[in-house]
């Protein structure tokens, strides 16, 4: 049995369709069609731009109410919508089950590249740096109604001005986030 199973990782990896879609890294170009064709997809089956930060948004109300705490009065989850979304719960959210499908995914792809790697960290700075990043990040795509998904490709694939100007500040903004991480965090 386990001859067969090595056998068949031996005639699986030397399969060239396997090491170009598996193992070898996705081309710029083949990157771009690939999210043009899925950015399509979606809004020709739910009728809306992709995104992704919204379900985050969700996942903290979700989250918050699992402790007790009521978000109904709140700004954000005070339209129908968003109490219809809260009340059908995780599961039955589109949006947090594409993410829980990308995170997966590049899991996934990550194993096929056999790039995963467990790091040890190597300061409480790298740990500050990281928490501090991921929460800014966070707040910062909240503020803008969206992460470079939603507000920057939706956004620019709508032909919206919002989009282009969305990216001209995430350029000075990163600009300005890796000199900090320079000077204060490396």
């Amino acid at each position: 049995m386990n001859e067969a199973v090595n056998e068949f990782w031996l005639k699986i990896s030397s399969n060239r369709f396997y090491k170009r879609l598996l193992k070898e890294p996705f081309t710029y170009v083949t990157g771009a069609v690939l999210l043009a064709v899925f950015a399509t997809a979606h809004l020709a089956v739910f009728s809306k731009g992709w995104g992704v930060t919204s379900a985050f948004a969700d996942w903290g109300a979700w989250l918050y109410q699992m402790v007790g705490g009521n978000v109904d009065n709140w700004a954000y989850f005070s339209s129908d919508k968003a109490q219809k979304t809260l009340s059908s719960g995780f599961l039955n959210d589109g949006g947090s089950i594409r993410n829980v499908g990308i995170i997966l995914g590049a899991l996934v792809a990550t194993l096929f590249a056999s790039e995963f790697k467990l790091k040890k960290i190597k300061s409480k700075k790298q740990v500050v740096a990281a928490v501090l990043g991921g929460l800014l990040m966070g707040y910062g795509a909240r503020l803008a109604n969206g992460c470079n998904i939603g507000a920057l490709f939706t956004a620019i694939a709508s032909l919206s001005l919002s989009g282009w100007i969305f990216g001209l500040f995430l350029l000075v903004g990163a600009f300005i986030g890796s000199k900090l991480l320079a000077k204060f965090f490396m």
